[in-house]
């Protein structure tokens, strides 16, 4: 770490998608803290998630490992003892001399932060500084700041909220942990999405977990207008996030020179939104999939203010990468990713080309309902390669499909099917074949070889 380090504030939201910002065309919703991120830095228009689920991807973010490779792939299942938690976003920043703060929720099972009982679990790195999630979260880290002497060391500083998360809360009657949401008249509810339909000839276990997944996804008899009644809650809970990172954001450009301030915001994982009549998340689906991806780097930088940037990231492992580029921290061998400095700005120390490619994971844990046994899990991986999109499944029919996300935002034609895209089909299978050669091979015995399976 040089003596140039930035201070740095990492904003995380639970379940916001991609594109539920004003900012990236939103128009039933409004999130001038978010907008005002952008505007001020670069916003990254290809971002995903490694996993659509919170522990999965919040254990990629902090380690820069697929989930599959850290070994959670639900919210229960701990940290293996192998998991090399000395070599995680905190600890990397304490080790150079930073302040290590986290606000809000944490959900990297089994593993707790530095003032929190447990002696037998490993540590985060982070000194806790609130535990809660909405109420306080955004003071208790202006309350930090305010406190720091002049001197003080850099400061690396997580504000982990909940929402939108508490429309799972919603979807299943209950009240989010923000409070209530007004049901409005029917007639100014937001309008189904677009791809509100089921895709052609998709997958035929989406239908078929979603049914064992019930109790979470509560939607079998919804009508439409309950679906539309889901839409609004989802887009109360995003504007209610974005008002509290707002009220932080005030207090941070007051407290932090901009020449030393690194500012990135992002979300675990996204929500559904009634797309393919879904909600929630652990799809492949772009509203589940995709991601918030903001970075305010330092003004030292010189980098042009309110551009967006195409170029695919994986947030889950080009994460940690990034904020040790701006830190000047050495990067454990481990990690997959790539900074994203190196598009900003020639100051980077990582000099690796942009990713051509990018993986997705995702696992449906659910009881044994009928034979065989192979249907107590589903376990499927994306690629996406340019335009196109190559999705895998380990069991039913139609298990591939390939999407172009150009011609097709919705993800409503597989083209899996299709004579004509046979050459793409069998190059995207290639590529996530080669990716599960080197980083999943549990995964690799279900890509087909030649023709798709029916």
């Amino acid at each position: 770490m040089t003596n140039g380090a930035p201070d740095i504030l990492l904003i995380m939201t639970d379940q916001q998608s991609a594109m539920t910002m004003s900012c990236a065309g939103a128009a039933e919703l409004s999130t001038p803290a978010l907008d005002s991120l952008a505007r001020d830095g670069v916003r990254f228009t290809n971002a995903y998630c490694t996993n659509p689920l919170c522990a999965p991807s919040r254990t990629s973010m902090v380690s820069g490992l697929l989930p599959s490779q850290a070994g959670v792939n639900d919210n229960v299942r701990a940290v293996p003892d192998d998991f090399a938690a000395d070599q995680t976003l905190g600890h990397l920043f304490a080790r150079s001399g930073y302040d290590c703060v986290y606000a809000g929720k944490w959900h990297v099972p089994g593993v707790r932060h530095e003032n929190e009982p447990g002696d037998s679990a490993p540590t985060s790195g982070f000194d806790l500084i609130h535990a809660g999630t909405h109420e306080g979260l955004a003071q208790a880290c202006i309350d930090h700041l305010e406190a720091r002497d002049e001197d003080a060391a850099p400061l690396l500083m997580v504000a982990s909220f909940n929402e939108p998360h508490g429309i799972c809360e919603w979807a299943r009657g209950q009240t989010p942990p923000s409070g209530e949401i007004e049901d409005p008249d029917w007639r100014d509810l937001p309008l189904l999405p677009p791809n509100f339909a089921p895709a052609a000839e998709e997958p035929e276990a989406l239908r078929l977990v979603q049914g064992f997944a019930w109790p979470m996804h509560p939607t079998t008899n919804w009508t439409a207008e309950k679906w539309r009644r889901y839409r609004h809650a989802y887009h109360r809970l995003v504007e209610r996030v974005d008002a509290e990172i707002g009220t932080l954001l005030n207090a941070w450009r007051t407290q932090v020179d901009p020449s030393r301030s690194l500012i990135v915001m992002l979300s675990d994982h996204g929500d559904m939104q009634a797309a393919h009549q879904w909600n929630q998340k652990k799809q492949l689906y772009e509203e589940a999939a995709g991601v918030p991806f903001l970075v305010v780097p330092p003004t030292t930088d010189q980098v042009t203010a309110g551009q967006t940037i195409d170029t695919l990231v994986s947030t889950g492992l080009d994460l940690l990468p990034s904020l040790c580029d701006w830190a000047d921290i050495e990067l454990p061998d481990a990690c997959l990713g790539h900074s994203v400095r190196p598009l900003l700005t020639s100051a980077s120390r990582d000099h690796r080309p942009a990713r051509e490619t990018l993986v997705v994971e995702t696992v449906w844990h659910f009881p044994i309902i009928v034979p065989p046994p192979a249907l107590g899990t589903l376990v499927a991986r994306s690629i996406r390669v340019g335009d196109h999109k190559y999705s895998c499944y380990s069991w039913g029919q139609h298990r591939e499909q390939l999407v172009n996300l150009a011609d097709d935002p919705g993800e409503m034609t597989n083209l899996a099917t299709s004579g004509a895209h046979q050459t793409i089909l069998h190059d995207l299978r290639r590529r996530l074949r080669d990716h599960c050669a080197d980083h999943d091979p549990d995964f690799a015995v279900f890509i087909p070889e030649t023709a798709s399976p029916r």
